[in-house]
């Protein structure tokens, strides 16, 4: 059963929502829905924007959770997962919380939870389980929730901004796009920052590489790409109409 963003299952009756054992998600940010699942034993959430597993602390049967390139920052979020006995099977790989150091992110893992089988697909020894309890890091509470951020864009976000480029490089863009150019005359002036050029150069090779790799990726990793183009686009719209304009160019 497969579900997108708005969660068809937030019209089920509480009796249906009972019922329901397995679950591919696509296209979720939150799962707080899952606080009224709480007989789910198979939940798949790979390739979503999930950063919180708090609502998953509720689903007392689970036993085999995927949440495979996720916006986990941190193994803290494990502590809501610790009290579920059944949980034999996660999938964690590709989230920002597991670090450069496979080895111990691994041991953490298992040490806050020890009842696991199988960790990213592959199968727990019982000698990585005696190593997890010397060398693996307990965690003895979840992360601070991060608050609501009302501020205006970062410098890091606002150099990327799409508004920063010259007319040069946004025509190149429209063509590898299949798009017309904008004419000299109809293209607004925008102010560049004093290391454009240099800023512009970097800009053009990320471009480059990439409308390049666009081509290796398959369904689901487009679909990815994708939702991300999706909300750089909302944020960029929030901040007038020159935004607009230079997403969809002159009608």
């Amino acid at each position: 059963m497969k579900l997108t963003r708005k969660l068809v299952l937030a019209r089920a009756k509480a009796s249906d929502l009972d019922s329901v054992k397995k679950l591919n998600c696509w296209y979720v940010s939150g799962i707080s829905i899952f606080r009224e699942i709480p007989n789910i034993e198979v939940l798949t959430l790979s390739a979503n924007q999930i950063s919180s597993l708090e609502p998953l602390g509720q689903c007392l049967n689970l036993s085999e959770l995927y949440l495979r390139r996720n916006h986990i920052q941190s193994l803290a979020e494990l502590c809501h997962l610790r009290h579920l006995s059944r949980l034999r099977v996660l999938w964690l790989a590709e989230n920002p919380c597991c670090g450069f150091e496979p080895a111990d992110y691994r041991l953490t893992v298992l040490r806050n939870l020890p009842g696991l089988r199988k960790l990213d697909n592959q199968v727990v020894t019982e000698e990585e389980l005696t190593q997890a309890l010397e060398k693996g890091e307990e965690i003895s509470s979840p992360p601070a929730p991060i608050p609501n951020s009302t501020s205006v864009p970062s410098e890091a976000e606002t150099e990327s901004d799409p508004l920063n480029y010259s007319m040069e490089e946004t025509n190149k863009i429209r063509e590898q796009l299949g798009m017309k150019p904008i004419p000299r005359d109809k293209f607004p002036s925008f102010s560049l920052p004093r290391d454009a050029g240099l800023t512009l150069g970097k800009r053009r090779h990320v471009l480059d590489a990439v409308l390049l790799l666009l081509k290796e990726l398959d369904v689901e990793e487009l679909q990815v790409v994708h939702r991300t183009a999706e909300n750089r686009l909302r944020t960029l719209r929030k901040y007038g109409n020159q935004a607009n304009f230079f997403l969809h160019g002159i009608r």
